[in-house]
């Protein structure tokens, strides 16, 4: 078995120094676990089970379509309340307003998807 970090003795200057492939090799070791998570995580995310749409010649991820679909729903919400006159009354309208733009989402998200 091969030593981690090895000492090599430098015989211009008599000093030694610990190899460089190998600290290298122990930073591999301790990223290894961390790349693999990383890698498992992201295959849900190639084009084949992922859905898009594909705009302009590029994939344009579903999700993206429905958060903004969800953000016109919640400024639609905003307008709704002035116009009926809620927008004094309803107390925490930011916070309204976006739910009702992540219910916008949600369910165009549900309907197209399932």
């Amino acid at each position: 078995m091969v030593p981690m970090s090895r000492q090599i003795n430098h015989s211009s200057t008599g000093q030694t120094a610990k190899d460089p492939f190998a600290l290298g090799a122990k930073r591999v070791a301790k990223a290894a676990p961390l790349v693999l998570i990383a890698l498992i995580a992201l295959s849900g995310c190639s084009s084949h089970s992922a859905p898009s749409f594909v705009l302009f010649g590029a994939f344009f991820p579903a999700w993206m379509l429905c958060a903004i679909i969800g953000i016109f729903g919640a400024i639609a919400s905003r307008g709704i309340f002035v116009a009926a006159g809620l927008d004094s009354v309803l107390p925490f309208q930011l916070f309204v307003c976006s739910s009702v733009g992540l219910v916008v989402a949600a369910v165009t998200w549900l309907t197209w998807f399932g």
